[in-house]
C-alpha cells in the first residue's frame, strides 16, 4: 500500500497540505424567482404611490368643487359646539333635547338678529354724516393725486415714451351694473340658500349628538372603536375650547379697544371698537381689517397724531393676542407650531377664501388630532406639534 505522504510521479515526499484556510468564495448563481420577486415589489410600491397621489387629487378636487357646501357643514358644526353646553344644561332639567335644541337655535338667531339690527342701525347714522367727511376726503384724494402726477411726470422724464401706433385700435370692454348683477345674481342666491341650511343643521346636530357620534364610532372596525372614540371627543374639546378662547380674547380686544377710541376722541367708539377688536380675530389679515374701522371713521375727527396713535395700537393689540393671549389661552389645547399654523392658512385660504383662513386653525387641530392617534401617522402629528 502506497505512502499517502509520497508522490506518486517523483517518488519525493508531498508536502502536507492545510486544511484550515479559508474557503474559496462560492459561486451561486442569481436566482430567477428573487429577481421576480424584487421586481414584484417595486411595482407594487410605485402603484401604491399612484395610488396615494391619485386619492390626494381625487379629494383636493373634492374639497374645491363642494366648498360651499363644506363651508356651510363646518360652520354648522362649530355652532354646535358652541351651543351644546347649553343644550346639555337644559337636558339637566328634564327638558327633551329636541326642545332644547330649538331653545338654543332661537336664541342664537335672536342674538344674531340683535346685532345685525344695531349694526345697521350705526351704519345708517355714520352714512347720514358723510357728507361731514367730504372736505377731508377730497383734500387726501387730492393729494394722492398730485403724487401720482408728480410720479408719473418724473417716470417720464426716465424713461423714453413709447411710439404711439397711429393704426392700432383699442377696445375696451363696457362693463355696465346690468351685467355685473346678471354675473353675480346666481351666486348670491346659491350661497343665500347654502346659508338658510345651517339652522336647521345646528338643530338636528344638537339633537342627534349622541346618535351620531355612536353611529360615527361604530363606522371603525373593533379593534379601532375606543381610538376612534378619544378622538372624537379631543376634537369636541378642542374645537369648543377655540370657540370660547376666541370669543374671550376678542372681548379683551373690544375692551380695549372702546377705551382707546374714546380717550383719543373717536366717534361711534364702542361700536368702532368692538367691530375692530373681533377682526383682528381673523388670522393673517386681521391686523389689516381691524385698522380699517377706526381709519374710516376717524377720517373727518382725528389729527394727524392721534391717527397714528390709533393705527399704533391696532397693530400693537393684534400682535400682543397672537403672540401672549393666543398661546396663553389656546396653546394647550391646540398644540400647533407657526409654521404648520401658517401653512394652513396658505392652503385653506386659497382653497376656500376668507372662510377658509377662519376655519383653517381647528381643521389643522382636528388634523392633528388624528395623527396623533394613528399609529402610522404620529410622526406627522409632531411634526405639526409644538
Amino acid at each position: 500500500m502506497a505512502d499517502p505522504l509520497i508522490d506518486d510521479d517523483l517518488g519525493l515526499p508531498e508536502e502536507p497540505r492545510d486544511f484550515t484556510g479559508p474557503a474559496p468564495p462560492a459561486i451561486t448563481p442569481a436566482s430567477p424567482l428573487a429577481d421576480e420577486h424584487g421586481e414584484r415589489a417595486r411595482i407594487q410600491r410605485i402603484q401604491a404611490a399612484s395610488l396615494v397621489i391619485l386619492a390626494a387629487a381625487a379629494i383636493l378636487s373634492l374639497l374645491y368643487v363642494a366648498k360651499l357646501i363644506l363651508v356651510v357643514i363646518l360652520t354648522a358644526v362649530l355652532m354646535a359646539f358652541v351651543l351644546a353646553p347649553l343644550v346639555d344644561a337644559l337636558s339637566n332639567f328634564r327638558l327633551p333635547r329636541p326642545v332644547g335644541a330649538f331653545l338654543a337655535v332661537s336664541l342664537l338667531g335672536i342674538a344674531l338678529a340683535t346685532v345685525s339690527y344695531l349694526s345697521y342701525a350705526r351704519a345708517l347714522d355714520f352714512m347720514s354724516e358723510i357728507p361731514a367727511y367730504k372736505t377731508r376726503i377730497q383734500r387726501i384724494v387730492n393729494t394722492i393725486q398730485q403724487l401720482a402726477e408728480q410720479f408719473e411726470k418724473t417716470t417720464e422724464t426716465v424713461l423714453p415714451a413709447e411710439p404711439e401706433d397711429k393704426n392700432s385700435v383699442t377696445i375696451r370692454e363696457h362693463n355696465s351694473f346690468g351685467s355685473f348683477l346678471g354675473r353675480n345674481v346666481i351666486t348670491f342666491s346659491e350661497a343665500l340658500l347654502s346659508i338658510s341650511f345651517i339652522p336647521f343643521l345646528v338643530f338636528f346636530m344638537l339633537s342627534w349628538q349622541d346618535h351620531v357620534r355612536a353611529s360615527s364610532v361604530m363606522l371603525f372596525q373593533m379593534k379601532n372603536r375606543n381610538t376612534a372614540y378619544v378622538a372624537l371627543g379631543l376634537i369636541a374639546a378642542m374645537i369648543r375650547s377655540f370657540i370660547v378662547g376666541n370669543f374671550v380674547i376678542g372681548l379683551f380686544l373690544s375692551g380695549a379697544s372702546i377705551a382707546v377710541f374714546g380717550l383719543i376722541g373717536l366717534p361711534y367708539f364702542y361700536f368702532v371698537g368692538v367691530i375692530s377688536g373681533f377682526l383682528s380675530l381673523i388670522p393673517y389679515l386681521g391686523v389689516v381689517l381691524a385698522t380699517l374701522p377706526p381709519v374710516i371713521v376717524g377720517l373727518g375727527y382725528l389729527t394727524t397724531a392721534t391717527f397714528i396713535i390709533a393705527c399704533a395700537f391696532v397693530v400693537g393689540l393684534h400682535f400682543f393676542a397672537m403672540n401672549v393671549l393666543y398661546p396663553m389661552v389656546l396653546g394647550k389645547r391646540l398644540q400647533l407650531n407657526p409654521l404648520a399654523v401658517t401653512i394652513a392658512l396658505l392652503f385653506w385660504g386659497w382653497l376656500w377664501g376668507a372662510m377658509g383662513l377662519i376655519l383653517a386653525v381647528p381643521l389643522t387641530g382636528a388634523l392633528k388630532i388624528i395623527c396623533d392617534n394613528v399609529d402610522r401617522l404620529r410622526p406627522f402629528g409632531a411634526w405639526m406639534g409644538e
